[in-house]
Formats: structure tokens, C-alpha cells, sequence
């Protein structure tokens, strides 16, 4: 098995299971480049495993994943110092203007997102915590999410950051059209017995027993032939690409960047995202998320 330095992989019941933890706690599992590209690389190691049946996706520490990583240590230094990482001069990095951004993302957020969604694998979202916006694009890219019962959803990039969303925008599929207008434009989180009932979460766990309950739920889809899981997967993903699905992503990524482009023309330094000059408030200071409430304006 490869040495990772920002995933931790198990291999469990002879292989037939893998459970994939993203391992950088410090930072609450944000997504550095150096995690992707080893998430991707762990992804297509199982896919290509004809002894797995059944990947689960989890992260260690509090936290799933707290989202893009904005500006962390590692983050920086793999951008613009001694740790910069090779794939910031490939898949666009060396062009110019709005197009280096556009194709970076959608190679390393928006493609591979859809490529995971797609794995020839059953694949288990293990989540806890407070899954944070690009944390809710790994996990919706998981065909079946696992929760402990302390986690929450938000997707704060709208309130913090004034953008329309994440890359990969599988918000009004998730959520559904409204509870995303509300959720989007408020910043306020949703919780986990909501998630459930929308259908969104198939399973709640208490915390302390959420690594071990999923593990158990993993064995018993892999008891099942691959063939059939897998037209059973099949089958579900077609109907919902055929319901507009895979062409609603495109057109919403490319608002996106639209987005992204609106606010780096504005910027003298070209900053893609809303600063407190915009009338967004600074992502750094802003205060933990709320649940939603149906009789409150806000809590």
C-alpha cells in the first residue's frame, strides 16, 4: 500500500473493504491540493482492486471536512514555496487570467468529484461534525452517507466568501430548491435529523460508535453480488443524469466561475472571492454556524 501523507487507508475483511480517512485533523481536514490528488490516487487504487467491494469515505478528528483549505501553512507553501506541489503548472496552471482558474477547478474540483461520484465501486460517506461546503461535495459524491448524530451541513461560501456555491453544485438535488435558496443565502447549517428525513442520510450513529456502526453497515452491502450493486448504482445515477443532473452541474460550475471573475475584475489585486469591502465579512472571523429554524429568523 503507497505511503500517503495527507490520507490514512485501511484495508478490512481481506480487502473486501476499504475505508479511506482524510488525516489532516489540525486543519479540520480542509482540502489542500496535496489531499485531493492522494484521495484521487486512493479512490482508483480500490476501483481498480477487484477483491473491494465496498469503500467508505470518513475523516479523522472532529470534523468530516471543513471545506477548500483558504490559506493554510501547507496550503500556501504548496501554491509559492519549498513544498509547492507539481500539478499547479499542469491542467491550466501555467495560463493566463480567468482560464487557469476555470480549468485548475475543474480538474481538481469539479471533474474529479464527478469521476468519485462515478466510481465502479459502492462507496459510504462516514461523517461527523460540521460538513462545511466542499466537505458536502465529497460526501454527496459517496452513494450512501453514514452520520454521527452531532453532525450538521452547511455551505457557508455564499455569507463568507459571496460566492454562489460550491464547484461541484449538487445542492437543489440534495436539499432541494428552496431549503438551498435558504441555506445559501443565510449561511445557517442544517441538521442531521433534517437530513435524514429529506433522504439525504441513510444512517445516525452515536459519535463514539460511528467508525465501527459504518464498518457493519459496509459488510452487509458487501454481501451482495458486485454485479448487482453495481446496475443498482447504475441504474440510479442514469435516471438522475436523465432528469438533467450532469448538465445542471456544468452550467452551475460555470457560474461559478463567472463569479470568480466578477470579483477578481474588481479587486486591484485580483482577489477571486468577496472581501469586507464587498460587504462580505471576512471568512477568518466569522462566527460558528446556526441551525436553521422554520419560526425564526434567527436563532
Amino acid at each position: 500500500m503507497p505511503e500517503y501523507k495527507f490520507i490514512a487507508v485501511e484495508s478490512h475483511d481481506e480487502g473486501s473493504i476499504v475505508r479511506i480517512l482524510l488525516d489532516r485533523p489540525k486543519t479540520r481536514n480542509a482540502q489542500s491540493r496535496g489531499l485531493l490528488v492522494e484521495l484521487n490516487e486512493a479512490l482508483l487504487a480500490a476501483e481498480e482492486d477487484d477483491k473491494v467491494r465496498v469503500v467508505i469515505l470518513g475523516g479523522t478528528g472532529p470534523i468530516f471536512s471543513s471545506g477548500h483549505d483558504m490559506g493554510s501553512k501547507e496550503s500556501v507553501e504548496e501554491r509559492t514555496g519549498p513544498n509547492f506541489h507539481p500539478t499547479f503548472l499542469n491542467n491550466g496552471g501555467t495560463r493566463e487570467g480567468a482560464e487557469a482558474r476555470m480549468l485548475q477547478e475543474w480538474h481538481y474540483f469539479f471533474e474529479n468529484t464527478k469521476r468519485w461520484r462515478n466510481l465502479r465501486k459502492i462507496t459510504i460517506a462516514q461523517v461527523n461534525g460540521t460538513v462545511f461546503a466542499a466537505g458536502l461535495m465529497l460526501m454527496w459524491a459517496m452513494d450512501l452517507i453514514v452520520a454521527a448524530d452531532d453532525a450538521e451541513f452547511a455551505d457557508v461560501v455564499g455569507t463568507r466568501l459571496g460566492m454562489c456555491g460550491v464547484e461541484y453544485f449538487a445542492h437543489p438535488w440534495e436539499f432541494g430548491p428552496r431549503k438551498t435558496k435558504e441555506l445559501m443565502l443565510t449561511g445557517d447549517s442544517m441538521g442531521v435529523d433534517e437530513a435524514v428525513r429529506l433522504g439525504m442520510v441513510s444512517k445516525v450513529f452515536p459519535a463514539a460508535d460511528l467508525s465501527e456502526k459504518t464498518l457493519e453497515f459496509a459488510r452487509r452491502i458487501a454481501m451482495l453480488p458486485t454485479m448487482t450493486s453495481l446496475l443498482i448504482k447504475e441504474s440510479v445515477n442514469q435516471t438522475v443524469d436523465n432528469m438533467g443532473f450532469q448538465n445542471a452541474l456544468q452550467s452551475c460550475f460555470t457560474l461559478h466561475q463567472l463569479n470568480h471573475a466578477h470579483w477578481a475584475e474588481i479587486h486591484d489585486n485580483g482577489f477571486a472571492i468577496g472581501l469586507p469591502e464587498d460587504g462580505v465579512p471576512s471568512w477568518k472571523d466569522a462566527p460558528p454556524t446556526v441551525r436553521a429554524s422554520f419560526d425564526k429568523v434567527r436563532d
